[in-house]
């Protein structure tokens, strides 16, 4: 006969042959896969970690052009937010921070020269 075509068997305990079964994990009442569980639950938080460092940037974006004094502080507080939830998006989130304290600098500029917190253009 044919090695190729020959079924694998096996031996059980009462010497009879019969089908080799696939190997089984032994069965344990133990607890859930720790790992398992923490991807799953990792997915989500992550995500939106993702989504916070994209807002980070936007609003610290947004902010060097309108809305300085609200924006910046988001920019920041989204940025550090992202970063400490470990964002894939890493360089966005300190782009946004970095925006986001350009953001107060441009207000801090404002107030000091100006004695407002508002743009404008000339005299």
């Amino acid at each position: 006969m044919n090695t190729l075509t020959k079924p694998h068997t096996e031996r059980d305990a009462a010497g009879t042959t019969g089908p080799r079964k696939p190997a089984q994990a032994p069965e344990t009442d133990a607890a859930p896969d720790r790992a398992a569980n923490q991807a799953t639950t990792a997915q989500p938080s992550r995500s939106r970690a993702d989504g916070m460092a994209v807002a980070s940037f936007i609003f610290g974006l947004l902010g060097t052009l309108v809305g300085n004094i609200v924006l910046g502080p988001c920019a920041l507080i989204f940025g550090g937010l992202a970063l400490a939830h470990h964002t894939n998006r890493r360089g966005r989130a300190l782009l946004g921070i970095a925006l986001g304290a350009i953001d107060l600098a441009i207000l801090l500029t404002l107030v000091t020269t100006d004695g407002t917190v508002s743009w404008h253009i000339g005299g």
